[in-house]
């Protein structure tokens, strides 16, 4: 948005505690925006848009709590929550354009939040003909009884807390659902087992695929455990944890209002020295996300081992050919929903590690890593839905069992031996399979030709069928 230095109808003047700052003429933000924008262009990782939208909401109610407290005019608050709603309508993305790459504290984003609502409240109040003592202000009003180091670990909480249970959530139990359908359809077949990428012991079709869904449901209960300690806020801390300059009350207050603009339980974390420094709760909730994507990866595998061939891999299902696999081979169709999953579940991986790192390197009252922290747990969780979404549309929900490839491995299989186990002991059924495998007999042949068990014999303990 950076306009010709020459033009000067091209900016306006705004000054800070540095002194004055020229800005675009036509942007919502002000001097501190500005110099962060100038001062750190360091990559192109703008500040995640859930981030900016749980500023918003923390704006609008820290403006409601303080109106209820009587530290703020009822009359500027109600203007700074008519700018916060405009900013999550989506109005304004474009005045949010600081990179990830800055402060560690967020200290520029929380101005930006600031500087923008302050704008669009004075400009609201011009527009409705209201008359101000002073002007909306981004410290005195917007950034009453707040400080950066208690707002941006509160806009992550909550940020973390809308993609867990909006986003995240969602799309799992999505999948789970055609889990669950898919167990339901199949619960008929029977085919091999493999362990070690060896063949093992039958197994039903449907009981693989329980498999599956326990890996989506078993770490959406672990984002479950998590949640408490997300909804746990630092607002009330202020700078160091101390609550200077914040009303008695005002902790407790602004974490109602914001469970009531949310839905979601919040409240207010009973030490904020802990709250400030600390970032463990996005650890543990983000290791729930890096379970999910583990799992994750294993499934999209299990799947595309299933169906490689069509020919000359395992064939046992079919999945939906989406696109043409090759620019120089005709007819062939590749997995591409799997290697989707499985390179955003590398990411997550990824995203796990720096946020781990980056929560041990707070230094006494604050921890300075947090807008890499916020960007990669938000990316995770966002990346990880819309990768579940699409798995689930474009794979999952189209896999079918190829019942004959099944049924033939499955008498192929030379575990089914397993099955002789009672009846003639585990090496003399060793002994079947090995004789089995070098001759390229049958199981029944080759315990037959060894002498322990007639044929007629074999055929009333030899069931795979039933050894699931």
């Amino acid at each position: 948005m950076d306009q010709p230095a020459s033009d000067p109808q091209a900016f306006r003047i705004e000054h800070d505690s540095l002194g004055e700052v020229r800005v675009p003429a036509d942007a919502l933000w002000g001097a501190q925006t500005q110099r962060s924008h100038e001062n750190f262009r360091i990559g192109t990782e703008t500040m995640p848009r859930g981030i900016v939208r749980a500023f918003a909401l923390v704006k609008k109610a820290a403006a409601q709590a303080n109106a209820d407290l009587g530290v703020l005019d009822p009359t500027v608050a109600s203007l700074i929550e008519d700018a916060a709603d405009e900013v999550l309508a989506g109005q304004h993305d474009e005045a949010f354009p600081l990179v990830v790459w800055q402060t560690g504290s967020g200290t520029q984003s929380n101005m930006n939040m600031n500087e923008v609502l302050a704008h669009i409240a004075n400009a609201l109040a011009t527009e409705r003909g209201i008359q101000l003592d002073r002007p909306v202000h981004p410290n005195d009003h917007v950034n009453c009884s707040q400080s950066s180091n208690d707002t941006f670990p509160t806009a992550l909480h909550v940020a973390a807390a809308l993609a867990l249970t909006h986003e995240l959530t969602p799309a799992a139990r999505q999948l789970a659902a055609t889990f669950q359908r898919l167990e339901e359809e199949n619960r008929d077949i029977v085919k091999s087992g493999r362990t070690h990428l060896q063949d093992a012991v039958p197994i039903a079709f449907s009981q693989e695929i329980s498999g599956w869904r326990g890996l989506v449901e078993s770490p959406l209960a672990q984002m479950d455990a998590a949640l408490p300690d997300i909804y746990q806020l630092a607002l009330g801390g202020t700078a160091v944890g101390t609550g200077l300059n914040a009303p008695e009350g005002f902790d407790t207050l602004v974490a109602q209002k914001l469970a009531g603009l949310t839905g979601l339980p919040f409240v207010t974390d009973p030490n904020k020295f802990h709250a400030l420094t600390s970032k463990d709760a996005i650890v543990f909730a983000h290791g729930a996300v890096k379970a999910l994507a583990a799992n994750m990866m294993k499934v999209a595998n299990d799947v595309r081992w299933l169906a490689s061939g069509p020919r000359l891999g395992l064939g046992e299902i079919t999945i939906p050919a989406n696109e043409p696999g090759s620019s120089i081979m005709p007819g062939k169709v590749n997995p591409t929903q799997c290697e989707a999953v499985t390179m955003v579940a590398v990411q997550v991986m990824g995203n796990d590690a720096a946020i781990g790192f980056a929560a041990s390197q707070g230094n006494f009252e604050l921890n300075v890593f947090m807008p890499v922290i916020a960007y990669n747990f938000l990316q995770s969780c966002r990346l990880l839905a819309d990768a579940l979404v699409s798995f689930d549309v474009h794979c999952a929900s189209g896999i079918k069992a190829n019942r004959q490839k099944m049924h033939d491995n499955l008498h192929r299989s030379l575990m089914n031996v397993t099955a002789l186990n009672p009846t003639i002991g585990y090496e003399n059924a060793a002994k079947v399979s090995q004789k089995a495998f070098r001759e390229g007999s049958s199981l029944r042949e080759a315990c037959v030709a060894l002498g322990f068990l007639t044929a007629e014999e074999f055929d009333k303990v030899f069931k795979p069928e039933e050894m699931v």
